[in-house]
């Protein structure tokens, strides 16, 4: 078998998520209680959600986060390892906790800074973001292009999520279901993430990013901005190549479904999700359909049960 762990990004945040965690194992507790002194406040956030404060990006980031590294630690607990690691936008910076680029504590400053850079290059605009089914990405970018948006998000064959002014995102997913998109599903955001509207927040961390611990891959992440390795070599130190896919990546479109493409045309069969959510496993089984691969398994961590049941 040849595992890759996959890590969900925006958009996955719940609830309460991680609390039957929390409350059971005490490497994941240590692991909430360290977010919380990072980013005070963070586990009321994560368990109570009073007015929706969970989904606003500066609090995303490090929940998301938070909960991925602790549920890698418990995976390493039992063993189980991953060779290849790829993250969904944020989930990169959990992918290169996963990979050992990053530790526990510089994993949860950096997306809490990101998260501020992002909230402050958003701020004041009215942004949308959609999801776009059943078209052919070369269409869809023409529509964009039309309209004045962006897309920002390739996740599978026939779904590609665009972002921008929301004006001009309703106004390309009306052009799209002209030309035959089979739905344009409106989606929940904070800012118009993976565009040129988050300049600001690439410059952000194009000065932050180098000073702060970047250490050597123990094994390969798939990066979001190249849909691929990146180039980026194990066990060397690659701080500055890791630092610009960093920085590319949180204004440029999401490579996803070239990552996914790839590891199974390479041969992965053991993809772990880790959520909360499933939509990653989604995406995997939505690749692997026009590639012809059946023999693959996808399990979901994202609950004390799931941990039990390794």
């Amino acid at each position: 078998m040849k595992t890759a762990f996959l890590y969900a990004g925006q958009g996955a945040q719940a609830t309460g998520m991680g609390r039957d965690l929390y409350e059971k194992y005490p490497t994941f507790k240590a692991v909430y209680d360290t977010a919380d002194r990072i980013k005070p406040g963070l586990k009321d956030i994560i368990f109570e959600n009073k007015d929706e404060v969970l989904t606003q990006t500066e609090n995303t980031q490090p929940a998301l986060v938070a909960f991925a590294i602790g549920v890698t630690k418990l995976l390493e607990e039992k063993n189980v390892f991953p060779e290849t690691t790829l993250g969904l936008s944020l989930g990169e910076y959990s992918a290169l906790y996963g990979a050992g680029a990053f530790t526990e504590e510089t994993a949860l400053k950096a997306v809490a800074f990101r998260g501020e850079a992002m909230k402050k290059a958003g701020k004041g605009g009215v942004w949308g973001m959609s999801a776009v089914l059943g078209m052919e990405p070369s269409e869809l970018e023409k529509i964009c292009e039309q309209a004045g948006c962006y897309p920002t998000n390739y996740n599978c064959p026939g779904q590609i999520v665009i972002s921008g002014e929301k004006e001009k995102v309703d106004k390309a997913g009306e052009l799209a279901k002209e030309a035959g998109a089979r739905r344009v599903l409106p989606l929940k955001v904070s800012g118009p993430f993976h565009t040129p509207y988050m300049k600001s927040a690439g410059d952000a961390l194009a000065e932050y990013l180098p000073t702060i611990d970047i250490k050597p891959l123990r094994v390969r992440v798939f990066f979001n901005a190249t849909g691929d390795d990146g180039s980026v070599k194990l066990l060397t130190d690659e701080k500055a190549k890791i630092t610009d896919l960093l920085v590319r990546q949180v204004q440029n479109p999401v490579r996803l479904e070239n990552s996914l493409t790839a590891l199974l045309q390479e041969g992965y069969d053991d993809f772990v999700e880790i959520g909360p959510g499933k939509t990653l496993s989604g995406f995997v089984k939505k690749c692997a359909k026009p590639l012809g691969i059946k023999d693959f398994s996808v399990r979901t961590i994202n609950t004390a049960e799931d941990i039990e049941n390794l």
